[in-house]
């Protein structure tokens, strides 16, 4: 897995994983804006929650995650944190969290990349590999967001205009 990692530094840039990573977010916002507010809320298929719960999920992950790897202190995983019931709350804690990961990237040195660090008390993997499980997991639950948003006659966003 090392040399997977030293051979992936020399395609991307800090600059450009951040931002591709937060062009997702820019695309997750859009998708969160797109749902009406009861089924943002309640709406569900097949079983699934709602797209709220998901973003919470995502919440629970994106900041306190990066949050631990960067400065180390363990961060206790709550995707059921109460943010406000008004979808409004949660883009506002959404804003927040993108804002905050742009200040922890600044902190991020290219050594920690390469190193293996355990996340949430649980998942150990090297910190490139959980910065991907962070963007991978927001693009998985944005999917299906898009297919909550299409069984809702709602046209989502563009999914390549991040």
């Amino acid at each position: 897995m090392e040399k997977t990692i030293e051979q992936a530094k020399g395609i991307l840039s800090r600059a450009e994983l951040l931002e591709g990573w937060q062009g997702h977010r820019r695309l997750t916002r859009r998708v969160i804006e797109a749902f009406p507010e009861k089924e943002f809320f309640e709406f569900r298929i097949g079983g699934m929650r709602p797209f709220a719960d998901m973003v919470k999920e995502l919440l629970a992950i994106a900041e306190p995650g990066l949050r631990e790897l960067v400065e180390g202190e363990k961060q206790e995983f709550d995707e059921h944190r109460d943010y406000g019931n008004k979808k409004a709350d949660l883009l506002t804690q959404w804003d927040a969290s993108t804002e905050a990961i742009d200040t922890l990237w600044e902190k991020l040195t290219d050594e920690k990349f390469s190193e293996t660090v355990v996340l949430f008390g649980q998942y150990e993997f090297p910190v490139l590999w959980h910065i991907f499980y962070f963007i991978d997991n927001e693009i998985h639950h944005r999917g299906q967001g898009y297919v909550y948003l299409r069984a809702l006659g709602i046209e989502p966003p563009l999914f390549y205009e991040r």
